[in-house]
C-alpha cells in the first residue's frame, strides 16, 4: 500500500512487482457488464500490486450518450461532475475494495468537457487506494507525477512516469506535450539518478496519446497486404522486423514540440513508452533503440475489436533493472469462450449495435405479427 507521504510502493518478498494497465475504459454511469466482468477477472487472476488507468477513464462530456445513434454533449459542470462520480465509481470501487493501490492519467475524453482536471482529481482521491498525484507542483498538470518502486531496504529499483498528454490549450489543441512537462521530467529524472548514486533509475513512461516516433514502427505497404491500414496518406502496416501485435487503425499520435523524446534519450532511464488512445491497436516494438508499447481499449461502449479489448500486465524485477515482462490479455483470455461469454461480448460491444438492433427489430416484428395472428384467430373463432 502507498505510504502516507509519497507515491512510493514496494516490491513483493519474491522481488517482483505487477502493474496492470487498464486503458480507455471510457464508459457511462451504467457501464457495459462485459467490461466489468473482464476487469474483475483480471484483478482476481493477476493480483496486481498497482492498477494503472491510462486515460479516457470516462466518456467526459458524452456522459449522456445512450448509444451509437445518439450523441449528446453535457454543458453543465455540476451535472457532469455528478455523472463522472457515478461513472468512476463503477471502475474504481472494485479496485478499492480489493485494497489494491491505483493511479491514473487523463486522456482526451477526460479533458474534453467543462469540468477541470483539478475538479476530477478530487473524485479519484475519494478512494483510499488512490495514490497521491501531483499536489505540490503547479507548473505541471495534476496527473503528471512519478511512482518509485522500492526494494525492501528502501532503494528505488524501478520508477513509473505518468505524464499528461491530453492537454487542451487556449486554441483547443489537444495531444501536445507541454514544455513544462519536459522540464519537469528532466529535472526529476536527474534528481532520482543523484539519489541512486549517479545511475539513472530504470523506468516505464505511461502516456495516453502515442508519441509521433511510434509511427517509426510502420512501413508502407499495398492495400491488399494483411494488416494494411490507411494513415491518411498511404497504406501502412507494422514492420515485422521492428514490432509484433495488432495494427487495427492508423496511429493517432500527438505532438512533441518541446522534445520529450529527445530528453528521454539523453536521460537514458526509460525502458519503454506505454500508450493507449487507439482502441484497436495493440503492439510492442523497438525503433532506434527505444521500445514502444500500445495497449488496446478496455471499453465496450466505444469502438474496439475482439483481439484488442483487454488489459496489459507488466512484471518488474528488483534484481533485474534492465528488463521486464509484459503480456496482453483479451476479453476471451480472461472470460473464456463459452456461449455465455460470447453472448455477453456480442450484446455489449458497440460494433455489434446495428446487428443487435436489427435482431431486436426483427424480434419486435415477429412478436407483433404473432400477436396480430393470435387476435385474428380469436376473432374468427368468435
Amino acid at each position: 500500500m502507498p505510504t502516507a507521504d509519497s507515491n512510493a510502493l514496494s516490491f513483493r518478498e519474491d522481488g517482483t512487482f505487477r502493474v496492470l494497465q487498464v486503458s480507455d475504459p471510457q464508459d457511462l454511469v451504467h457501464p457495459r457488464r462485459a467490461m466489468l466482468k473482464m476487469l474483475d477477472a483480471a484483478y482476481d487472476a493477476f493480483s496486481p500490486d498497482l492498477v494503472l488507468f491510462t486515460g479516457d477513464n470516462t466518456l467526459g462530456n458524452h456522459l449522456l450518450d445512450v448509444g451509437p445513434f445518439r450523441i449528446q454533449s453535457v454543458r453543465n459542470p455540476a451535472f457532469t461532475l455528478r455523472q463522472m462520480r457515478r461513472a468512476l465509481k463503477r471502475i474504481l470501487l472494485p479496485v478499492d475494495q480489493r485494497n489494491v493501490p491505483f493511479a491514473m492519467i487523463y486522456g482526451n475524453h477526460d479533458d474534453m468537457n467543462d469540468v477541470t482536471k483539478e475538479a476530477q482529481f478530487a473524485l479519484y482521491h475519494a478512494y483510499s487506494s488512490c495514490l497521491p498525484m501531483n499536489e505540490t507542483d503547479p507548473a505541471v498538470d495534476c496527473d503528471t507525477y512519478h511512482i518509485p518502486i522500492r526494494t525492501r531496504d528502501g532503494k528505488t529499483a524501478w520508477n513509473l512516469w505518468l505524464l499528461d498528454s491530453a492537454w487542451n490549450d487556449e486554441t483547443g489543441q489537444y495531444w501536445k506535450i507541454r514544455e513544462e512537462t519536459v522540464q519537469w521530467y528532466a529535472r526529476t529524472s536527474a534528481s532520482l539518478a543523484e539519489e541512486n548514486g549517479g545511475m539513472p533509475v530504470p523506468s516505464l513512461m505511461f502516456m495516453h496519446v502515442p508519441l509521433p516516433q511510434t509511427k517509426d514502427l510502420l512501413i508502407p505497404c499495398a492495400e491488399t497486404e494483411p494488416g494494411a491500414m490507411w494513415d491518411g496518406v498511404r497504406f501502412v502496416r507494422l514492420d515485422p522486423e521492428k514490432a509484433s501485435g495488432v495494427l487495427g487503425e492508423s496511429i493517432s499520435a500527438g505532438e512533441d514540440p518541446f522534445g520529450l523524446y529527445e530528453a528521454v534519450r539523453r536521460r537514458g532511464d526509460v525502458r519503454a513508452f506505454v500508450f493507449g488512445h487507439d482502441h484497436r491497436n495493440c503492439f510492442d516494438g523497438v525503433s532506434d533503440g527505444m521500445r514502444f508499447i500500445q495497449s488496446g481499449a478496455a471499453s465496450f461502449r466505444c469502438y474496439g475489436a475482439k483481439e484488442t479489448r483487454g488489459v496489459r500486465l507488466f512484471t518488474l524485477h528488483a534484481d533485474d533493472p534492465d528488463s521486464f515482462e509484459t503480456a496482453y490479455y483479451t476479453y476471451k483470455d480472461l472470460c473464456g469462450d463459452d456461449a455465455l461469454s460470447r453472448l455477453r461480448y456480442f450484446w455489449d460491444a458497440d460494433e455489434s449495435a446495428r446487428k443487435k438492433y436489427t435482431l431486436l427489430g426483427a424480434g419486435a416484428v415477429l412478436t407483433a405479427a404473432g400477436t396480430a395472428i393470435g387476435l385474428l384467430t380469436a376473432h374468427l373463432k368468435k
